[in-house]
């Protein structure tokens, strides 16, 4: 998988990696693993365009969704409202219980501004990243406007990017209730049932979305979920606490419980490591080695793939081996790290940690990347956010042991602590270079530096 990137310089002398960038009026768009960004074209100084293409190869990494949301549609009488609601880069909360106290009076067009200004500020705070609260401010508008859809469908799409699938089917079912026949809201549908791991309710609304509006995105979704739908037809099914496993027939049952109970324990470790809770369970799927390769279409040296179910080949396995077990608390680990920063962690952030959760270390690879940089070709964590999928199996080794380096450098000069900060800033930050600055105090040069020195303390030459 490809991703072209270009780099939106700022004025004050960040820098922002982003895809699909277009200068409109006075704004800058561009697209993010978050969704569509704008920034003010005032505070930027240059685009840089990037005219090549870098490939990387991950066995899991942070998952784009699997359908586009639809366009924001604002609300009645947003316009007028929303400089009243938010102004001086923040919201303006007096001003929003001031409206609240007027729709005492049950005034139609005071409750139209109620509903307006908490979608103003709704709108802010999920430009800053704070999900949380633009969805209590989606909540109080629809207490105002309960039936409105740009309402619903926004605070749907926010759950849905938080991996709360369950409560996000709870706007959509109301705005079913008032646009029967909406492909958005079919669409949206299809999203929260695929990720709560209800494939027949998904390819249901997915078909439905594509016989109201065809989409290409919707038949792509459409298409590996009803791939998923039949090739699990016939899989045994195991459940547990926070996890709903899925095997083949021709598995072990035993190696199935197995590896429910590796999960479970290690779901636990890494709860604390992480300091988060997935909200909703995950799903887990075992599958023979033909089958693995023909669903997944991983490249040969992909052991796994966690593309928001974890994806493993278990054929001729009888009970969990050393290996697999890893594997196992490698995957579950991006599921944590995925779902912590909203699907925005960069590839080297999501598979350091998950190999240093899985317990490597990088003194074996130490000699060989401090080869690397003496000849002048280190790697650049800059140039491993994106998709590793088309990378070979030596290049994607070294994307590998410089992004657990990285992060073992991290661990080592603040602890845990600070990689978990940086996965908070991740989750709100415009770009992961901001994330770093806010959390670590560093710039991407900062940290390949940091990376270089802890490496040269791990050399056992």
């Amino acid at each position: 998988m490809c991703a072209n990137g270009d780099t939106i310089v700022l004025k004050n002398g960040r820098r922002i990696l982003a895809s699909n960038v277009t200068e409109t009026g006075d704004h800058v768009t561009y697209d993010t693993p978050a969704g569509t960004m704008s920034i003010p074209k005032s505070i930027v100084a240059r685009v840089d365009r990037n005219d090549f293409t870098y490939t990387s190869a991950s066995s899991s990494a942070a998952k784009d969704p699997p359908v586009s949301e639809p366009p924001v549609q604002p609300v009645r009488g947003y316009a007028e409202i929303a400089g009243l609601a938010v102004h001086d880069s923040s919201v303006d909360y007096s001003y929003l219980a001031h409206v609240d106290s007027d729709t005492r009076t049950g005034n139609a067009l005071a409750i139209e501004k109620c509903s307006a200004a908490h979608f103003a500020a709704a709108q802010f705070l999920t430009g800053k990243g704070d999900t949380d609260s633009a969805i209590d401010q989606y909540r109080q508008a629809l207490a105002f406007s309960p039936d409105d859809q740009a309402l619903l469908l926004n605070l749907a799409v926010l759950y849905l990017h938080n991996s709360q699938f369950t409560e996000a089917l709870d706007p959509l079912e109301h705005a079913r209730r008032t646009a029967p026949d909406s492909p958005d809201v079919a669409k949206l549908m299809g999203w929260a049932y695929y990720g709560a791991n209800r494939l027949d309710q998904a390819v249901e609304e997915w078909k439905r979305a594509e016989q109201l509006r065809p989409e290409r995105d919707v038949a792509s979704a459409l298409a590996k979920a009803e791939r998923d739908k039949q090739e699990e037809e016939n899989y045994r099914e195991g459940v547990t606490a926070h996890f709903t496993l899925k095997y083949s027939g021709a598995a072990d049952p035993d190696l199935a419980g197995g590896v429910l109970h590796a999960l479970e324990d290690d779901f636990n470790d890494i709860q604390s490591e992480l300091d988060y809770t997935p909200p909703e369970s995950i799903a887990v799927i075992l599958y023979t080695d033909q089958a693995f390769a023909d669903i997944t279409r991983a490249p040969s040296w992909a052991g796994a793939i966690n593309d928001g179910r974890i994806r493993i080949p278990v054929q001729g396995l009888t009970d969990v081996s050393p290996d697999l077990a890893r594997e196992l608390r490698h995957e579950l680990t991006h599921s944590f790290v995925g779902q912590k920063t909203h699907g925005r962690a960069p590839t080297w952030v999501q598979e350091g940690i998950a190999q240093y959760i899985e317990g490597r270390r990088s003194s074996a690879s130490a000699e060989a990347l401090l080869d690397l940089a003496a000849k002048g070709s280190p790697p650049r964590l800059e140039m491993l956010e994106g998709s590793w999928m088309g990378l070979s199996g030596d290049s994607a080794s070294v994307a590998y042991a410089w992004s657990l380096a990285a992060i073992e450098s991290i661990v080592d000069e603040g602890g845990m602590s600070d990689v978990n900060r940086l996965l908070d800033h991740i989750a709100t930050d415009p770009s992961t270079e901001d994330a770093l600055r806010a959390a670590l105090h560093d710039s991407y040069a900062d940290l390949d530096q940091q990376t270089l020195v802890f490496l040269q303390h791990e050399d056992v030459r």
